[in-house]
């Protein structure tokens, strides 16, 4: 996977590659799609949710720019992947999933993959976790029209936070970093994403 899908394709990262490759990708997905756990693209994990492809994934962490010494929010926790594999490359990971069944199976599968001290929340992650900001990080797992602008709020001066933003035809992942004289932008790869549900996302 490291080499076929990520490496061969632009990820450029040492750190983010020799993390996807300790992350045991296998430990996110249902059991029944654990044969596929490796293929090139998303994989379904129940209430209309899904696994991000390995090479976004990535590509989210590359563009995070992460060092070690971080604390991370991560949106849309999802199966709990990609909160493991931001684990791998930052010292703090604060994690919020809207799902309670999810929230939990992902607590589940990152205690096995032993990262236990991810700190997972149930909860609405457009308005993040203004109790463990300032960020260094954000990273969000689903789309929206722009940034949260509490999200935005919770990031130190120079921290970087990376969405899907767009329309659910058409996104594209951005990367936002916090300067002094506001949002300084710029695009990456197209991908696609399930809406970013909540106060300051997508209704519904």
């Amino acid at each position: 996977m490291v080499e076929r899908q990520l490496r061969r394709r632009g990820i450029r990262n040492e750190r983010v590659l020799e993390a996807m490759g300790r992350v045991r990708r296998e430990l996110f997905v249902p059991e029944e799609l654990r044969e596929q756990a490796y293929a090139d693209g998303a994989l379904p994990i129940g209430y209309g949710q899904t696994i991000s492809q390995p090479f976004v994934v990535a590509a989210m962490c590359e563009l995070l720019g992460l060092s070690g010494d971080e604390r991370v929010l991560d949106v849309g926790t999802g199966s709990g992947y990609a909160a493991a594999v931001i684990a791998e490359l930052a010292a703090e990971v604060v994690t919020i999933e809207r799902l309670p069944q999810l929230a939990e199976r992902a607590r589940a599968a990152l205690a096995a993959a032993a990262h236990p001290e991810v700190e997972v929340r149930c909860g609405d992650g457009t308005l993040g976790a203004p109790d463990r900001a300032p960020f260094h990080a954000i990273s969000v797992a689903a789309a929206a029209p722009g940034v949260p602008p509490s999200l935005y709020a919770q990031l130190t001066p120079g921290g970087r936070l990376v969405l899907p933003r767009g329309t659910l035809g058409s996104q594209r992942l951005v990367l936002v970093v916090r300067t002094p004289e506001g949002p300084a932008e710029r695009g990456s790869i197209h991908c696609r994403f399930v809406p970013l549900v909540g106060a300051e996302g997508f209704t519904g």
